[in-house]
């Protein structure tokens, strides 16, 4: 399959570049994904699509502000992108880093507080594994220096103030995401209580959003392109759940791409779930047989990436980019920022 067929024309302009005034203010493109109906509604009407019995599956993964500049000794700048920690271990981490030359094994790079990286090796990935250094822990440090690791294509010239608060989900819990599960961005803890009271489960799953879920596809065909691992947990109070729900004839809502990939690992051949931890690679394209996910609120996808063929292989690729090329149409705002669609 050529990647090339998961293209489609979007206006720059189109590329929201700031959030919705308030969360559950963003439009929503309501998708029949088996015949292709469309009707156009928004965020804060979401509950009234919820049935009792579903269960709502958020990932309660926190961003860190993973973003810092540092310098060489030299003096010379390097931008930094602390990825995850090696072996879940405080000390070692991966790390992407631009500079105008590739720091080599050895080099030392300073922060403004008491942080020093060694680089250890240089991965074929592109990661730099590095040795830090300083009396606290790197988390702790990022926390005071770091900053929100916005996509590339929100062209600003600093963060906004409301930055760090926005680009994280209002249930964000566990600390290791490189970017938010934008999704989940349109929640406000009223929305979600709304969803319980219409007797839905709201169920937490966590997958750390690393970069490669982002990561263009440069192949020519959809099959040649390998997704990075991302680590996810699944609790056996969560497996619970959403056994529960499929026993009851309730539906499984994902909220974002990161659950969905998640829920797809976990489920066996059966649509069961058990407790769960590790990393996934899962590469989901058409065709795929959903397992574990019924619907699905996710934000708008760039073109030939990998989460847009994910979707197209929930529908179809033709209804997936007829829908698209609607939203362009009536002006929806794309990508982290912008505004979601419902697949159901």
């Amino acid at each position: 399959m050529k990647t090339s067929e998961f293209d489609y024309d979007l206006p720059e302009n189109l590329i929201a570049q700031h959030p919705a005034e308030m969360r559950d203010q963003a439009r929503m493109l309501c998708l029949d994904r088996a015949s292709g109906r469309r009707t156009h509604r928004i965020v804060h009407d979401f509950p009234h699509l919820i049935r009792p019995g579903d269960a709502l599956v958020l990932n309660n993964t926190r961003v860190i502000p993973a973003r810092t500049r540092g310098h060489k000794v030299s003096g010379g700048q390097v931008e930094c992108l602390f990825v995850e920690p090696v072996e879940d271990a405080d000390r070692e981490w991966l790390v992407m880093m631009k500079s105008s030359r590739r720091p080599k094994v050895g080099t030392h790079i300073h922060f403004p507080v008491e942080l020093t990286l060694e680089i250890l090796e240089h991965r074929p990935d592109g990661l730099n594994r590095v040795r830090a250094s300083g009396p606290d822990s790197v988390l702790d440090t990022l926390e005071e220096i770091g900053e929100p690791p916005l996509p590339p294509y929100i062209h600003r010239d600093h963060l906004a103030e409301d930055d760090p608060e926005r680009y994280q989900t209002v249930y964000a819990k566990h600390p290791g995401a490189v970017a938010a599960p934008t999704a989940g961005l349109h929640f406000t803890p009223e929305l979600l209580d709304e969803v319980r009271a219409r007797g839905a489960r709201v169920v937490e799953l966590t997958l750390h959003v690393g970069p490669g879920t982002f990561r263009p596809v440069k192949s020519d065909t959809v099959e040649d392109h390998h997704m990075d691992e991302e680590r996810y947990e699944l609790t056996a109070e969560a497996a619970a759940a959403l056994n529960a729900t499929r026993d009851q004839g309730g539906r499984i809502i994902a909220v974002g791409s990161t659950s969905v990939r998640t829920l797809e690992t976990v489920v066996d051949a059966h649509g069961r779930f058990a407790a769960s931890k590790g990393r996934s690679g899962i590469y989901i394209y058409p065709p795929f047989t959903f397992r574990a996910v019924d619907a699905v609120l996710t934000n708008f996808h760039l073109p030939r990436s990998t989460l847009l063929m994910m979707f197209s292989a929930f529908t179809t690729r033709d209804i997936m980019l007829e829908a698209y090329r609607e939203a362009v149409q009536l002006e929806y705002r794309f990508f982290s920022y912008g505004d979601c669609m419902f697949i159901h």
